[in-house]
């Protein structure tokens, strides 16, 4: 299996390399009948466009989205929807001087053994973040559906570097506030900071890293399939797809493991005729099902990878010890710009559930 494919009743799969001709996706399993237009996905691309911001690369891809298949007169048609996203601004010079050597942090050196030196080294090819674009496209469709079923999904940043903004972060906060500044916090405060953390950084020339919180409201109870294709382990698995990922966590997540069971257990109550829980340290998911209540899921990213500072590493071609010094147009933290992606990637497993139990039906008529 090549690995390319997530999802069973909704499947997506993506394409395309960082320097390549294009990124893109093919959605399918959408239903028949869903209003959609290509300013439907574009509002959503927006949002992680590079180049908007001064914590952002300077490479200026306008990621417009075209939409060859799958939708006609303005509602999909059934039919797999395919995506693509030119790539109008690589530039790859700085890319050849490297190519024998591996940079610290990226998969360089793994997809070399990997590939015996055929895969695309430019802009890290398959591996770099320059592939969320189609995640965020297929994310646009996902997230459509589950407004049908009154499923709202919410993404924001709640730390970087060392800088975390307060816990009780409100909806209407989220929704409000995050894409009023460059790093996407709910927090207006907090967001000051964390600016100045990535600054410092890259005057240094260095970067950080963080972590998003993605939130699921109005979730029906019972999505998910156990064993092993469990609701949290899918999202966990489709949160890992995303280059940078090297945590996950969902409700207290970590922080469980320090807190006994009379504190971590959530407490049932009937309010308004129906059984909730006090608290939601589970997350909203427990056995790997949903619960009803918001489903919380947060996701660490690392330091972007390449930086100015001078590294150790080797050169294959000499087979030496060697130095090098990324040059080129690098995210100092690139955590703002995969909020998007993590509320993307979140609907697509959540419609991808909504439709294996039955919650969407195949042909939207409304």
């Amino acid at each position: 299996m090549s690995g390319n494919s997530a999802g069973k009743a909704l499947v997506l799969t993506c394409f395309g390399e960082s320097h390549g001709t294009c990124v893109g996706a093919v959605l399918d399993g959408c239903p028949a009948g869903l209003p959609l237009t290509v300013d439907d996905i574009q509002v959503e691309l927006d949002k992680r466009k590079p180049g908007l911001t001064a914590v952002s690369t300077p490479r200026k891809e306008e990621d417009q989205v075209e939409v060859l298949s799958g939708v006609f007169n303005g509602r999909t048609t059934g039919a797999p929807i395919c995506l693509t996203i030119r790539n109008r601004d690589a530039e790859s010079e700085a890319y050849e001087q490297i190519k024998n050597k591996p940079r610290p942090g990226h998969a360089d050196l793994a997809a070399i053994l990997k590939y015996g030196g055929f895969g695309d080294y430019r802009g890290g090819g398959r591996f770099s973040g320059r592939v969320t674009a189609a995640y965020v496209a297929a994310g646009a469709i996902a997230k459509k559906l589950l407004a049908t079923l009154g499923v709202e999904v919410l993404a924001h940043t709640v730390q970087i570097g060392k800088v975390k903004t307060v816990k009780d972060v409100s909806f209407d906060q989220v929704r409000e506030n995050v894409y009023g500044n460059a790093v996407r916090c709910a927090v207006p405060e907090s967001a000051g900071l964390m600016e100045k953390e990535v600054a410092k950084a890259a005057e240094e020339g260095d970067s950080v890293g963080g972590v998003v919180e993605a939130v699921a409201l109005n979730v029906p109870a019972g999505l998910g399939e156990p064993v092993f294709d469990s609701l949290d382990s899918d999202v966990a698995k489709m949160m890992f797809n995303v280059p940078a990922v090297k945590g996950v966590e969902f409700g207290a997540g970590f922080q469980a493991a320090s807190m006994r069971g009379s504190e971590n257990n959530d407490a049932y109550a009937v309010q308004k005729g129906k059984v909730t829980s006090l608290t939601n340290n589970a997350g909203g998911i427990i056995g790997g099902l949903s619960t009803g209540m918001p489903i919380v899921v947060r996701v660490a990213f690392k330091p972007t990878s390449s930086i100015a500072k001078r590294q150790r590493t080797v050169n294959l071609e000499k087979m030496k010890e060697s130095e090098i010094q990324v040059t080129g147009r690098h995210d100092p933290c690139i955590v703002p710009r995969a909020v998007p992606v993590v509320e993307s990637c979140l609907a697509l497993v959540l419609a991808d559930h909504a439709l294996r139990a039955g919650k969407m039906p195949r042909v939207i008529k409304a």
